[in-house]
């Protein structure tokens, strides 16, 4: 069930850190071989002047729980995302995480009834400057159990 009194409540920030191994392992994984990512001297020559993450990096970071927000296990679908970016993140420094819903909608497909999920996350850094942020849909099947 989701209770419509958790849209627009962002949930309480969660700080990360953006840890070399953490963005080497990473970049790895996604195949992506910039030497932003793992070479000292490369970036410090860089416009950035140290180490950044791989733009989706943040894809890994902690948001924090909604209040009263509770998705079903099952019937849950990827929509959409987009992603805004103010600046990389830094490798060594803490951001911190939250989200919110801040969209609810209920159509009929084919398939049956679908709820759609509209989410804002955001990091901001230690002044409280948003680094970067994101907009996703998420579907759940079946949505009028759900909404």
């Amino acid at each position: 069930m989701i209770d419509p009194a958790c849209l627009m409540t962002w949930s309480d920030p969660v700080p990360g850190d953006i840890e070399r191994g953490a963005v080497r392992k990473f970049a790895e994984a996604i195949g992506d071989t910039n030497p932003l990512y793992v070479d000292e001297t490369v970036a410090r020559a860089s416009r950035f002047g140290r180490l950044i993450a791989p733009p989706t990096f943040a894809m890994t970071l902690d948001y924090g729980e909604i209040p009263l927000l509770q998705l079903p296990h099952e019937g849950l679908i990827h929509g959409e995302q987009t992603f805004y970016y103010e600046r990389p993140l830094f490798v060594g420094e803490r951001v911190f995480c939250s989200r919110r819903l801040c969209d609810i909608s209920t159509r009929r497909g084919a398939s049956g009834s679908m709820t759609f999920l509209v989410f804002e996350s955001r990091c901001q850094d230690d002044d409280g400057h948003i680094v970067q942020s994101a907009r996703m849909t998420l579907i759940v099947r079946g949505g009028e159990e759900h909404a």
